[in-house]
């Protein structure tokens, strides 16, 4: 089944690994067979990559685009999953961790993807305006980098 996406002039989104920006109109992608897509709002820089849960993204991103070392990715994204693990107690969240889990082990890691913005959400949630302070590197956020 062909997979259809709108782009936004201008609008950057990788395909298999090459990043692609749309032209000055607004336009329209068709794919005709398989092949890792990312938006633009899909993708995070490793810059973003600043707190847990954007890390477990981040490592599923990357399998998802860079196949050919998504090893050396899922072994980040198992030590990353199991220490985040290991401090949530939310149920609901747990067993959103171990779905998105199977979702890795399956190779359907875009759907992984879509589970780890429940994780990111859940985290802001939780840290607040630590999260915002750490991006920023700020030297008073309690927490070394």
């Amino acid at each position: 089944m062909p997979l259809k996406i709108s782009l936004r002039p201008g609008e950057k989104f990788v395909v298999n690994g090459a990043v692609m920006m749309n032209g000055d109109r607004r336009g329209v992608l068709v794919l005709q067979n398989k092949a890792s897509i990312l938006r633009e709002k899909d993708i995070m820089q490793p810059e973003e990559v600043t707190t847990p849960a954007r890390h477990i993204y981040f490592s599923v991103m990357m399998m998802y685009l860079d196949q050919d070392r998504a090893q050396s990715y899922y072994d980040n994204f198992v030590l990353r999953m199991t220490e985040f693990m290991g401090v949530v107690h939310n149920p609901d969240i747990l067993a959103e961790c171990v779905a998105i889990s199977r979702d890795v082990m399956a190779g359907e890691w875009y759907k992984a993807l879509l589970r780890c913005r429940r994780l990111i959400s859940y985290e802001e949630e939780r840290l607040g305006n630590v999260g915002h302070r750490l991006s920023e590197g700020s030297p008073d956020s309690g927490v070394a980098a």
